[in-house]
């Protein structure tokens, strides 16, 4: 399990209407783990709250990180409480980098969708672009142009910036016109909330799966149509067995029996629950893994996914 960092807040800036960024650095001045665009740690927050925000900041920048937070009005605690309560000087635990939403470096170009604020990862791989001298587009897609963090620092960029502000537009982008008009070897890279996930999705049906790439905000509902049943899981390194029934999770049997395994979002989108399978065959049910590594079998998210096979051997 990765080590916790314990960073101070430096500074706290309102970079949109709902939207803070959050700065943090060393208290001793000391690098931070390198990242790539893209990546995304998680804040430990009071109350047990783990919430995983990506981090927005140029990944060359070795002493600090930068995240977006949008003030959700369904906020469960954790956004609630970086807008109201955090202040500069406070120090937060936070866990290193993690990335399952990684730039394809050897892409001839880059176009970018955007919601709201699923800017943030893209706003760090456009600064990549931009560092490598390789061609970009941003269609950046917001309810408001209040609402658009960011909107200052990529008004230089000019026409490779596409804003739509539904209320200025009188209504949605016409998401499938843009992708129609992409040169069929670019790739495509979606963050944002549902609805915008499922519209790219189904207008870049005809690109390959591996040039298209999304980070969920929540979770997407699952391809599977298995029913949940009772399956049995074999623990490789405790030699410790279980039965998982049909109305609990993996993670939910394992936590049960007094077995700590990291997670954190219980919803298949942050990957900190996942896990080495060395036998049998999951039922992926999660919104991170890429349709080949889902096709590999070989990990899973154990707070969602089940398993296709009587039995799974899990590396724990």
């Amino acid at each position: 399990m990765p080590e916790e960092l314990t960073l101070r807040i430096t500074d706290l800036i309102a970079e949109a209407k709902g939207v803070i960024v959050v700065e943090l650095r060393s208290p001793a001045g000391d690098a931070l783990p390198p990242f790539e665009p893209g990546a995304h740690i998680e804040l430990h927050l009071p109350g047990d709250i783990v919430r995983q925000y990506s981090l927005c900041n140029d990944a060359r920048e070795t002493h600090r990180y930068c995240v977006g937070v949008g003030l959700s009005p369904t906020s469960r605690g954790g956004s609630r409480h970086v807008h109201q309560s955090l202040r500069v000087g406070d120090t937060l635990k936070i866990s290193p980098p993690r990335n399952h939403f990684p730039l394809a470096e050897d892409a001839p170009g880059f176009v970018f969708f955007a919601g709201g604020i699923g800017i943030t990862p893209v706003w760090s791989m456009i600064q990549w672009c931009e560092a490598n001298k390789r061609p970009w587009h941003l269609f950046y897609l917001v309810r408001s142009r209040q609402r658009a963090a960011f909107l200052e620092a990529l008004r230089p960029f000019g026409e490779r910036v596409t804003l739509h502000a539904d209320d200025e537009a009188g209504g949605v982008f016409d998401i499938a016109s843009a992708i129609a008009q992409q040169p069929a070897d670019v790739h495509v890279f979606t963050c944002g909330p549902t609805p915008l996930m499922l519209a790219v999705e189904a207008a870049a049906a005809g690109f390959p799966q591996e040039q298209v790439h999304f980070e969920w905000f929540t979770p997407k509902q699952p391809s599977s149509t298995a029913t949940d049943e009772a399956f049995h899981i074999q623990l490789a390194r405790s030699g410790e067995a279980f039965e998982v029934p049909a109305d609990k999770s993996i993670l939910q049997v394992l936590e049960d029996n007094g077995l700590r395994v990291e997670s954190s979002c219980r919803e298949g989108t942050c990957a900190s629950c996942e896990v080495c399978v060395l036998d049998g065959i999951p039922d992926h049910r999660d919104s991170v893994l890429t349709a080949a590594e889902r096709k590999n079998n070989d990990v899973m998210m154990i707070c969602v996914s089940r398993s296709l096979s009587k039995t799974l051997v899990l590396d724990l």
